[in-house]
Formats: C-alpha cells, sequence, structure tokens
C-alpha cells in the first residue's frame, strides 16, 4: 500500500510512545536515595497502585455493561440492522468503546506508574543541585504527556484503518471520556479527602508543618497527588484531545460529501494530531534548567518552543499538501487562544500577582475576608477565558465559512459546515500541544511529592528548598494546565455540537437550531445549565463526607496512640487506614454523581426530544465553563495564598493567618481538583452520549411517540 499522508498520525504516535519510555528508562536508572527514602516512597506507590486497581475494577464491570448495551442499541438496535450492510456496525462500536477505555487506562497506568518513582529519584538528585533534580522530575512527567498523545492518537489511527468510518472512532472517544469521568471525580475525591484532613487536623489544630511524617494523613496526601493530578488530569486531556480529533473527523466526512474529495478533510485532523506530537516531542526535549535557573520559566520555554514548531510545521504541510491555509489559522487561532489563557490563569494564581497578594492579606481578617476574596477573584477570572474562546469560536468560524459559499447553490447549510469545521480545527489546535502540557502538569505532584519525601526523610533545609522551589513552578504549572483545559474543553464540546447537530441533520434531514424562543429548547437549556451545579455539589459533599471520615481517623491515631504527636522514636502512624479510608469513599462517592450525569443526558433526550436534548447541550456547556473557571481559580489563588503566607508574610506559619488561609485553602480544595477539573469531562460525556444516542432519540423520544411533537 503506497503511504497515505494520515499515516504521519500513528508513526508520530509510536515516536511518541518510544521517547516517553525512553523517558522512563532515564527515570528508573536514577538513585532513590536512603532506606527511609525508598520506605516512603513505596508506601506511596502502593496506595497508589491499591487505588487505581479498586477503581479500575469498578469502571470494568461498568464498562462491560455499557458495551453490552451498545451492542444491542448502537447505533441502531441490533434487530433492524441484522442480515443488512450495517449489521456489523454496533459489535464495532461497542469494541472500540472497550479499546478507547483500555487506552486511557494504559496511559494512566503507565504515567502513574512512574511518578510514583520518581518522587525519591527527585528528592535525592535535589543532593546534587536543582540543575539535578529538575531533568529527573520533569522526565518522570514527560512519561505521561507523551503517553497519553501517543497511546490516544495510536488508538484512533488503529479504529480508522480498521473501518474508515469516524462514527465508529465516536464509540472509541466515549470509551475514553466515560474512564475519565470516574478517573477524574474518583481521583479528585480521593486526594481532596487526605488534603483537607491532613490540613485541618494537622495545621488547624496540632500546629504540625505540612508533610509531617506524625501526621497519619500524609501518605494518603502524597497518594491522592498521583491519582488526582496525574493520572486524573492524564485521563481529562486524554479524552478532551481524543474528543476533539474525533469532532473535526465527523465534520469532515460532511466536508468530503459536499466537496466531492475522497477522505480529504476527514484525513487532516489525523495530520495536524500527529505534527502537534512531534513538536511536543521536540518541546519536551529541549526543556532544561540551569544551576541558577528557574525551573517554571523553563516550563514556559519549553510551552512556547513546541508552539512555534507547530506553528511551522503545519504551515509546511499546508503548503506541500495543498490544504488550504484558513484550516491552518483556525488551528493556529485555537492554540493562540489556550496560551491567552494559560497566562490569565497564571495571573490570578500566581504568588507574585494582585489576586493572590491582596487574597493572603486579607487573610489577616480571618477566614470568612479570605473566603469572599478569593471567591470575588475566581469570579473576575471568568471573564478573559470566556472571551478568548468567544473570539476563538467566532474567528474560526468566519474564516472557513466562506469556503463553503461556492456549494450554497445546491446545498444550503455547506457554508454552516464549512464554519463548524472551522471551530473544530481550533479546538484540536488548542490542544496539539497536550503533549507538552500535560507533562508539565504531572511534573507537578512529582515534584511536590519529592518535597514530602525529603521532608519525611529528614533531608537537610538545603535539599528541602530546592524541592520548595521546583514544587513552586509546579503548582504555577497545575494552575496553567488547568485554565488550558478548561478552555480546550470548551472549544471542543463546541465542536462536539456541531457533530451532534451534524448526525441530526443526517438522520431527519433538518438542521437543529438552538432557538430558546422553542420551548423545548429553552426546557433542555434551563435543566442542563442546572447539570454542571448539581455534579460538582455531588462530588464536593462526597469530599466532604470523606473527610469528616478521614478527620475522625486522625483524631483517633493521635488520641490513642501513645508518644506519636511528640514524635517519640520508632513511634508510627497507620498510615494504611487513612490511604483505605480515602480509596473506599472515593469509589462510593464517584459512582452517583458521574450516573447521574449520563442517566440525566439520555432522559432529556428520549422523554423530551432532540430539540430539549440540543438546549441541554448548550446550557450545560455554558455553566460548565463558567464554573470550572471559576472554581479552578479561586482554589488556585487560595492555595498560593496560604504558600504566600507561609514563605514568611503576614505573620508565617502558625500565625492567625496562616491558619485562615489554610481554611480558604480547605474550601478552594475540592473546588480546584476535584469538581472544577471533572466538569471539563462532564460536558465532554454528554456530549457524546448525545451523538451516539443522537439516532435513536430522534426516532423514538416520547413526545413523538405521543404525537405532540
Amino acid at each position: 500500500m503506497a503511504f497515505e499522508t494520515w499515516f504521519i498520525a500513528p508513526l508520530s504516535a509510536l515516536i511518541s510512545i518510544l521517547v516517553g519510555l525512553y523517558f522512563l528508562r532515564y527515570v528508573n536508572k536514577q538513585d532513590s536515595g536512603t532506606d527511609r527514602m525508598k520506605e516512603i516512597s513505596n508506601l506511596i506507590r502502593s496506595g497508589a497502585n491499591a487505588f487505581i486497581r479498586r477503581e479500575y475494577t469498578t469502571l470494568a464491570v461498568f464498562v462491560a455493561v455499557v458495551s453490552i448495551l451498545m451492542l444491542i442499541f448502537l447505533p441502531s438496535p441490533v434487530w433492524q440492522t441484522w442480515g443488512t450492510t450495517d449489521q456489523w456496525k454496533n459489535f464495532q462500536l461497542a469494541l472500540a468503546y472497550v479499546f478507547g477505555s483500555s487506552c486511557s487506562a494504559l496511559a494512566g497506568l503507565l504515567g502513574l506508574n512512574v511518578a510514583t518513582k520518581a518522587n525519591a529519584k527527585v528528592a535525592q538528585a535535589a543532593k546534587s543541585g536543582l540543575n539535578r533534580a529538575f531533568p529527573v522530575g520533569f522526565r518522570g512527567g514527560a512519561v505521561m504527556g507523551l503517553m497519553v498523545v501517543g497511546v490516544g492518537l495510536f488508538g484512533i489511527s488503529v479504529v480508522y484503518w480498521f473501518t474508515g468510518d469516524p462514527s465508529i472512532i465516536l464509540g472509541y472517544s466515549f470509551g475514553a471520556s466515560s474512564l475519565a469521568l470516574f478517573a477524574k471525580a474518583g481521583g479528585g475525591i480521593f486526594t481532596k479527602t487526605a488534603d483537607i484532613s491532613a490540613d485541618l487536623v494537622g495545621k488547624v489544630e496540632l500546629g504540625l508543618p505540612e508533610d509531617d511524617p506524625r501526621n497519619p494523613a500524609v501518605i494518603a496526601d502524597n497518594v491522592g497527588d498521583n491519582v488526582g493530578d496525574v493520572a486524573g488530569m492524564g485521563a481529562d486531556l486524554f479524552d478532551s484531545y481524543v474528543a476533539s480529533i474525533v469532532a473535526v473527523m465527523i465534520l469532515g466526512l460532511a466536508l468530503d460529501s459536499i466537496t466531492g474529495n475522497a477522505n480529504l478533510f476527514i484525513q487532516i485532523p489525523l495530520v495536524f494530531a500527529g505534527f502537534g506530537i512531534l513538536s511536543s516531542i521536540i518541546g519536551a526535549l529541549t526543556v532544561r534548567v540551569g544551576k541558577q535557573g528557574n525551573p517554571g520559566n523553563a516550563l514556559n520555554m519549553g510551552t512556547y518552543v513546541t508552539c512555534i514548531i507547530f506553528g511551522v510545521t503545519t504551515a509546511s504541510a499546508t503548503y506541500y499538501l495543498g490544504y488550504d491555509w484558513r484550516i491552518w489559522g483556525a488551528a493556529i487561532v485555537g492554540l493562540s487562544a489556550g496560551v491567552i489563557i494559560g497566562v490569565t490563569t497564571d495571573y490570578f494564581t500566581s504568588e507574585d500577582k494582585a489576586p493572590v497578594l491582596k487574597t493572603a492579606e486579607a487573610s489577616k481578617s480571618g477566614p470568612a475576608i479570605n473566603i469572599i476574596t478569593g471567591f470575588s477573584y475566581g469570579l473576575r477570572s471568568v471573564l478573559l477565558p470566556l472571551i478568548g474562546i468567544a473570539i476563538a469560536a467566532a474567528v474560526s468560524f468566519k474564516l472557513l465559512e466562506p469556503l463553503g459559499q461556492q456549494y450554497s447553490a445546491t446545498i444550503p447549510y455547506a457554508p454552516l459546515s464549512f464554519a463548524v469545521f472551522g471551530i473544530a480545527m481550533a479546538s484540536l489546535g488548542m490542544l496539539s500541544i497536550v503533549g507538552l502540557t500535560v507533562s508539565n502538569d504531572a511534573y507537578g505532584p512529582i515534584v511536590d511529592n519529592a518535597k514530602g519525601v525529603a521532608e519525611q526523610a529528614g533531608l537537610s533545609e538545603e535539599v528541602i528548598a530546592i524541592t520548595d522551589e521546583l514544587d513552586s513552578a509546579g503548582n504555577t504549572a497545575k494552575a496553567i494546565t488547568k485554565g488550558f483545559a478548561i478552555g480546550a474543553a470548551g472549544l471542543t464540546v463546541i465542536a462536539l455540537l456541531a457533530a451532534f447537530q451534524e448526525i441530526v441533520r443526517n438522520e431527519t434531514g433538518t438542521i437543529i437550531s438552538f432557538d430558546l424562543m422553542n420551548p423545548w429548547v429553552l426546557l433542555g437549556a434551563l435543566i442542563g445549565l442546572a447539570m454542571p451545579a448539581v455534579f460538582s455539589a455531588m462530588v464536593m459533599l462526597g469530599v466532604g463526607r470523606n473527610a469528616s471520615r478521614m478527620i475522625d481517623e486522625i483524631r483517633r491515631q493521635f488520641r490513642e496512640i501513645p508518644g506519636l504527636k511528640e514524635g517519640k522514636p520508632g513511634v508510627r502512624p497507620d498510615y494504611n487506614r487513612c490511604v483505605d479510608i480515602a480509596t473506599r469513599g472515593a469509589i462510593r462517592e464517584l459512582m452517583p454523581a458521574s450516573v447521574v450525569a449520563i442517566v440525566a443526558t439520555l432522559v432529556i433526550g428520549f422523554v423530551c426530544g432532540i430539540e430539549a436534548l440540543g438546549g441541554y447541550l448548550v446550557g450545560s456547556i455554558f455553566s460548565s465553563l463558567l464554573l470550572a473557571l471559576l472554581m479552578a481559580n479561586a482554589g488556585g489563588l487560595w492555595d498560593n495564598a496560604k504558600k504566600l503566607i507561609e514563605s514568611g508574610k503576614y505573620g508565617g506559619k502558625g500565625s492567625d493567618a496562616h491558619k485562615a488561609a489554610v481554611v480558604g485553602d480547605t474550601v478552594g480544595d475540592p473546588f480546584k481538583d476535584t469538581a472544577g477539573p471533572s466538569l471539563n469531562t462532564l460536558i465532554t460525556v454528554m456530549s457524546l452520549i448525545a451523538s451516539l444516542f443522537a439516532i435513536l432519540i430522534v426516532n423514538y423520544n416520547l413526545l413523538k411517540l405521543l404525537g405532540i411533537q
């Protein structure tokens, strides 16, 4: 078979996986330090593995049940298609769903494995200086980043190779999204259960330092960093990345039909995604820091290098492959919007910027003023990112709309089809550098754990200071990644909304309208507005209930274990008990919220019809973007306001201002690490479910059966 242009996708994906394995080998070769450091690292790793094992066992049951339902009902009831040319589509879709879930799980496991090994190695390398410790932490994170894009794009390529049908790849995306929803919500509940409990009892009640080995929740807290910010965030961006590519492919199929080109537009996203991966690999290989360098600047420089390389390589591909330059322009618009959203997030969450400085100062007046100030800045922070998403969508829409004018005489909807393809390309452009973005994000919990290992193992103040500097850069990187992930999810779900519209048009011959003067659209929109808030409430209440159980356990251990509070030699807390509480509670609490969101989407569609479902998606998208940005940024600035005070400002550690800031940070923890990031995946899952069930809903909704619509 002759080489086809889209082969750049699987080839670049394989290169990404190989480079990820090279980084894995590099990290594994590093020294893990003293026996005490190895012991702490092993406790963190065993706790993370126990949680993931239990979570994935639960999810395997869910995946099995859903795959059977898909086999029977999707894309059409099996009894209707048996004996026709479409009889195998149900089987292909169900298999793609299982494959997508498995690929997402595999990427998460590989990233988690190296992250839980790298913490002690970073702490040991810090003995030789910042420039020795930084590459260990970053390359550990890069394993996750490169595996996310490598496994994700390779999976899409495999499904496309065997089926050539974007509607089947939609099943692959749904598999990745459903697992991501559970992984992000479950990991978020686990990590914030431990973090809140460790802070409220350890810091506020007993005045213990962070990561003090006497605190029974300290290992659970370190475990949570990995399952929440490595496996969870990786699954989140894996989901958005795959969904953005699938949305462009579905819309590209419509353009190929309009223009008569065989597989031209359907393969463009694969080519651009392939060059995005190669750009991320080069960017990751160029990240360096000198002896007196700034880790944060090194991470940012890697991002800028990746963006430039992506722009140049995709421009070259556009020129040599004869693509319209406006398609490239739409991708660059999306990429630029992602960078702007990241910069905005950085402003509202950095320790040297006004929002954090003023929130820290407000802590002198107590926790209430701290919370009011932080929440207010969180509200202010949503404006610029939302404007950025809106401008990116509008510019990319208008860039490609004229391409459809030449076909409008015979195909009236052609300009709209090209225009929404532009929005989809903008979402793909924003996610093109996700390999490096996830690398930066996974770097954060690795160096955070390294600081914990250094403190618990009693390493020198100089080593702890180096890990603290690495951790500070990691906190900013994580905050920027959250803003980037939210912006990417925003454009992705707009593209998925257009894909949903296209699927309905293919089935009904008419374009579904989201006119709010239509009572069914309005009904769906109002319910959709409420769902992200209900979901957020359910997962945050889950954090609260689980944290209450762990707080009781921590108090019990300090009360009943002689010499624990005093730190007598040989006296150790029962770390495993707290890890077990967090694990059991997270699994128990994640299921109801996730299932409610999925069921509500289906109920709206099958009861109120396709127009109500369209309104429901629009309402949920707008509500999710607002809440996700608010919670991510407010939580991040509360966290850094606390860290600013701990550095010595306004009385330093143990002061009344510090205790107030800890309370604010505790409120912000489930905001930024549980509910906020989970909303990205929530709206993706809703959109994919709507697209998968669209044909069934058009034909079998209750209002149609009753003759009301």
